[in-house]
């Protein structure tokens, strides 16, 4: 691809690094002349210092044949005006940081995806891993829903049992879903079928309709959840 990263801060720094890693060409525009040759040295894509807020900045960077473009600045000004400019080049791909909530509905009504607010995102996913231990990584899905990573620990009811067995058994209600098992001595996930029988040590990624709540992460075998 070839991607416009708007911004070399704390969030579009290593932004920069996982594009430029992936193989995309990338430009970067940054304003602060410091960071715009710090990244210059660091990474392997065309830097502009300059202001991103400017029709000829984009048109400098050709965004005219971007594939995405990602503002990724502190100001949501600034990135509204950014995502505003890139909708004149009809850039296909526009993702913008979105760090003040009220803010969320202007960029929604231009038609621009949106991150909210990344250090609240992080907070909150920092509280989670101390109040929920026993999930290794998750993503929330809406109000409620939750995809979730869990390993299978000894003891853990599940353990020992096919898909259906754990159905016909109500281990697992209707409103949860095993969907990919990592396997030790197994190349890549395994996709799981009702005859797939659940083993010790597999790392689960779950998807559950109501939330990853104790009486769920206990099926794995995981009842720390409840003394935290």
């Amino acid at each position: 691809m070839y991607v416009i990263i708007v911004g070399a801060g704390d969030i579009g720094t290593p932004l920069i690094d996982i594009a430029t890693r992936s193989g995309n060409e990338v430009v970067v525009i940054e304003q602060n002349e410091q960071k715009a040759d710090d990244i210059a040295r660091e990474y392997d894509c065309l830097v502009l210092n300059a202001d991103a807020t400017t029709k000829d900045t984009l048109a400098d960077a050709e965004a005219e044949r971007a594939d995405a473009i990602i503002p990724t600045t502190e100001q949501d000004a600034t990135n509204v005006m950014v995502c505003l400019l890139a909708k004149e080049f009809d850039v296909p791909a526009i993702t913008s940081v979105v760090h003040n909530a009220e803010h969320m509905n202007l960029f929604r009504q231009i038609g621009v995806n949106t991150i909210e607010n990344p250090q609240q995102l992080i907070a909150g996913y920092l509280y989670r891993a101390v109040a929920r231990p026993a999930i290794v990584d998750y993503m929330r899905i809406g109000d409620e829903a939750e995809v979730f990573e869990i390993t299978v620990t000894e003891g853990a009811p599940i353990a020992g049992k096919t898909l259906t067995e754990a159905g016909k058994e109500n281990i697992l209600s209707d409103d949860v879903l095993i969907v990919a098992i990592e396997r030790e001595g197994e190349d890549k996930p395994l996709m799981p079928r009702g005859d797939t029988r659940i083993e010790l040590n597999d790392l689960l990624t779950v998807y559950s309709a109501i939330g990853a709540d104790p009486e769920l992460t206990d099926i794995f075998g995981h009842y720390e959840d409840r003394t935290v």
